[in-house]
């Protein structure tokens, strides 16, 4: 039997792709920062909850030491945990500009670097980073965000190579609007009503993104998600990105075949 590593599984995607993995016979290690919360995936014989926050290399040591233990072998790592942030970037303090990519960032190099020793060992393994359609184009009021989602994707680009010599395969998933709860409880907002200057931009941003959240096709479930984690997991194919969602799709191609001044200006008449 299988083995993933999940990080962030506690909601979301990361809590779909944990079900969806474990009800295919995987054994799953379903990693999150407060797994006493957890009622559900502790009923399943071969889903193993551990406590673990990426921003805690502690944390980390310790649930690769009791998954190894209780499972052995690991063939695939999922790095999925992620904060999101929002806002004017003059608005943003130093401490969330550090915490944006202490997550996103950091904190999946940190995991990754952890088990790659493992992996090696094993002469195999599988890297999945979750990237986003944020990691390629870009919106207004997110430069934290999608700065960090460029750094995942050149870094897991970089990697590709290296560990290709160590026979570890290394994965992106490009999700586009997905419905969870990323813009809720892991997302981080920082408007300033006093930078009056923005006010007539952040006004028609806020009122345009308002009315693109009700529109019934906005965002794909996060199911979707975890079946295509599957698919990449299970392919054995050498393909390195794999896009989710039709916004995704549809905004990716846009970037590649449009005049780069053009795509631009589409996008900011969109939200202006």
């Amino acid at each position: 039997m299988k083995t993933i590593f999940i990080t962030g599984a506690s909601t979301g995607i990361g809590r779909a792709t944990v079900k969806h993995f474990a009800e295919r016979g995987w054994n799953v290690v379903a990693t999150m920062r407060s797994p006493e919360q957890e009622t559900e995936f502790n009923l399943l014989s071969n889903v193993l909850v551990l406590r673990l926050d990426v921003e805690k290399e502690d944390t980390i040591h310790h649930a690769l030491a009791e998954a190894t233990q209780r499972f052995g072998k690991i063939v695939v790592l999922l790095n999925k945990a992620r904060y999101g942030t929002m806002g004017l970037i003059e608005a943003a303090t130093e401490e969330q500009i550090r915490r944006q990519f202490e997550v996103n960032v950091f904190g999946l190099i940190r995991m990754t670097k952890a088990m790659l020793p493992h992996f090696r060992s094993n002469q195999e393994g599988l890297l999945i980073n979750i990237s986003s359609m944020g990691g390629r184009v870009t919106f207004p009021t997110m430069s934290l965000y999608h700065s960090s989602k460029f750094a995942v994707e050149g870094f897991s680009e970089s990697v590709f190579y290296e560990l290709a010599s160590q026979n570890i395969k290394v994965k992106l998933i490009e999700p586009g609007a997905i419905k969870t709860d990323f813009g809720g409880r892991s997302m981080e907002f920082f408007f300033n009503d006093a930078l009056t200057d923005y006010k007539r931009f952040t006004t028609a941003f806020r009122n345009k993104l308002g009315e693109m959240e009700k529109h019934p096709s906005y965002a794909s479930p996060p199911e979707i998600v975890a079946e295509t984690t599957y698919q990449v997991a299970t392919d054995g194919t050498n393909q390195f990105r794999y896009i989710v969602g039709e916004d995704a799709k549809m905004l990716i191609h846009m970037k590649e075949n449009t005049d780069e001044m053009q795509y631009l200006t589409n996008i900011a008449q969109h939200f202006s």
